[in-house]
């Protein structure tokens, strides 16, 4: 690694901190933090359980469920590993390429479940606006190829951002404030003009988040207009009680997605309260997903009961 000038050429390894101004106490926000992460490990292994194994489960929302089990499961794995052993065993030292790894599947996975969110949308407006054509609409055939276009999508869009990154050579800092590697934590980093990586960062979060918050919101306000079009009192609670599930796992993921995301380029929120909340957005939706759906479905709820007694 050289250095010239306090400024780093073609690191080899960087420096993650931890939560900077919380390093006397990260040891023990590890432990709530490994909690979520078993929470979100066993109920999404749960999940991919029972859905293959319950036929009654072999419909559109609960094969996107178990799709969204694998990507919460695969997040968990890209940040926990790495994040409990800054906080535990003060492993900070990182190679440069395992960081872009990491960032790389840190921000795939949540374009992957930020589109799967969007397809579980449009499965609602289907079954509720469009009821007697939705196996025709949503078929074995059609839901492969949602979550291949998804899949693609996410990955083709995000993997630009590290191939951006290993055309720096300079940087003036190799310390990452923060616990696992992130792409504006990086970017920062940079001693040089970093403006196109700014620039397609920001296309990427609103060509993935914004692009898919807007459409499901439409699908919503479609669902709405239909429900509150149905005749019977008792028909449109049916049909808004379908969308419950849905609609607390999207508002938890956007909000903590926006206020992330937002606070990290325009806000002027302390570092620590930022990589806590940041940490919280990525680990606290696949703990609570499988529990929403869990509460919600007599089914799973019915195998759980009968799994653990």
């Amino acid at each position: 690694m050289g250095s010239t000038n306090m400024s780093y050429l073609n690191p080899k390894t960087v420096t993650l901190t931890g939560i900077p101004g919380l390093e006397h106490v990260q040891f023990w926000i590890g432990f709530p933090f490994l909690g979520v992460c078993l929470v979100a490990l066993l109920g999404n292994i749960f999940l991919l359980i029972i859905i293959p194994t319950e036929r009654s489960l072999h419909q559109p929302m609960y094969i996107f469920l178990a799709v969204l089990a694998v990507t919460d499961l695969g997040l968990c794995v890209a940040i926990a590993p790495m994040m409990l052993a800054v906080f535990w065993f003060g492993s900070c030292s990182m190679a440069f390429g395992a960081c872009l790894t990491q960032l790389f599947f840190i921000h795939a996975l949540q374009g992957m479940e930020s589109g799967i969110l969007l397809a579980m949308a449009f499965d609602r407006y289907v079954a509720i606006c469009d009821p007697l054509r939705h196996t025709a609409i949503l078929t074995p055939l059609f839901l492969v190829q949602m979550v291949l276009m998804m899949a693609i999508r996410s990955t083709v869009l995000v993997g630009i951002l590290p191939i951006l990154l290993t055309r720096v050579h300079l940087f003036q800092s190799v310390v990452i404030l923060h616990c696992y590697c992130e792409h504006m934590a990086v970017v920062k980093l940079a001693a040089e003009d970093v403006r196109i990586n700014k620039s397609y960062g920001l296309f990427v979060a609103f060509a993935i988040l914004g692009f898919d918050m807007i459409f499901v919101f439409i699908s919503y306000i479609l669902i709405f207009w239909a429900v509150f079009h149905l005749p019977q009192k008792k028909a449109r609670l049916k049909a808004f009680n379908t969308c419950t599930c849905h609609i607390v796992i999207f508002l938890e993921f956007y909000i903590l997605a926006f206020f992330s995301f937002f606070s990290h380029r325009f806000g002027h929120v302390s570092s620590y309260a930022h990589i806590l909340l940041s940490t919280i957005y990525l680990l606290v939706p696949p703990a609570l997903n499988p529990i929403v759906y869990g509460m919600k479905t007599k089914e799973i709820r019915r195998r759980l009961i009968r799994f653990v007694f």
